[in-house]
């Protein structure tokens, strides 16, 4: 074992935690050959909707060494966002990573000063660093680097931890000591499967078209009427099938400042949410994830799940 790949792969370890990363996971950046034939097959059923998106950079998101020249490894970062607490009962929903600020912003920062005082302290490090903002496959990569696996709802879990944590990475030139993947605790189980109200979960698989998420934050058009009466009140995202998950009774608060949300946001109740103004929404949203789906899109949302 190269000694300084080893004493390199503690010090990133340790810089993950400082930055309050939930766990660190580190994998050889090579060709994902395993997940080519399972991207192919995913496009080919129209599983990703219309993010179209998803059919470009086919091989930037199996090759990291498309993304930076000389790749040696991709670091996996979880960042937790389960909230202390939960909108109140008889209310439109909204994902619970949508809860506070945008988390692109927030991660990508604290990515940044880890890249700066990894790069004081290594070395000049070449690399870029990744919060669901590139052609990355984020689950297939933290499951590579032992941080969880990927369950049937197709969300990376953890025995620890559940699955309310984002994911994060660092694609850079340095050679690493890496880690290796954890074993699959899904059992029999098919809650998820089972919850999902639009049938979108087959085992490990998420038909993207049928996915409410998709459905009230990708989908710019009019939602399709074969949805009606499924959308059980939430009006961005969707939580169910990591609300079912037995793992998830391991969650714990997150304790980042910068994820609370606008006492409006979990004081609002369907009457409120009715009568939203676009001002309030941009105060209520400010820096929030649902500036996304805009005013008129979460109030189309509000209105599909309305009528009859």
């Amino acid at each position: 074992m190269n000694l300084n790949a080893e004493k390199h792969s503690q010090l990133i370890k340790k810089k993950a935690e400082k930055y309050g990363f939930i766990s660190c996971g580190i994998s050889k950046a090579e060709f994902l050959e395993e997940e080519a034939p399972r991207l192919e097959n995913w496009l080919n059923n129209n599983a990703n909707g219309k993010m179209q998106y998803m059919e470009n950079h086919f091989d930037k998101r199996l090759d990291p060494s498309e993304l930076v020249e000389g790749a040696k490894s991709v670091v996996s970062l979880l960042y937790n966002y389960f909230p202390e607490e939960n909108q109140k009962e008889n209310t439109f929903k909204v994902s619970k990573y949508a809860y506070g600020q945008d988390y692109h912003h927030v991660i990508k920062k604290k990515l940044r000063m880890m890249m700066e005082e990894l790069n004081e302290e290594i070395g000049e490090i070449n690399g870029r660093v990744f919060v669901d903002s590139a052609p990355v496959l984020e689950k297939a990569w933290a499951a590579k680097s032992g941080l969880g696996w990927i369950g049937k709802h197709s969300n990376l879990l953890t025995k620890q931890r559940g699955s309310f944590y984002f994911i994060s990475e660092l694609i850079i030139d340095l050679p690493l000591a890496y880690d290796t993947p954890v074993t699959d605790h899904c059992g029999s189980c098919t809650k998820c499967i089972d919850a999902c109200p639009t049938q979108a979960i087959t085992p490990y698989q998420v038909d993207g078209s049928k996915c409410i998420s998709y459905l009230t934050i990708e989908l710019k058009e009019e939602i399709p009427s074969d949805f009606k009466n499924k959308f059980e009140d939430w009006m961005f995202g969707c939580d169910i099938c990591q609300d079912v998950c037995p793992w998830n009774r391991f969650s714990k608060p997150h304790n980042e400042p910068l994820f609370n949300p606008h006492p409006d946001l979990l004081d609002y109740k369907k009457e409120d949410w009715t009568e939203i103004t676009k001002d309030v929404f941009n105060e209520i949203f400010r820096k929030s994830a649902v500036k996304r789906t805009k005013y008129e899109g979460l109030k189309r949302n509000i209105n599909y799940i309305l009528k009859d």
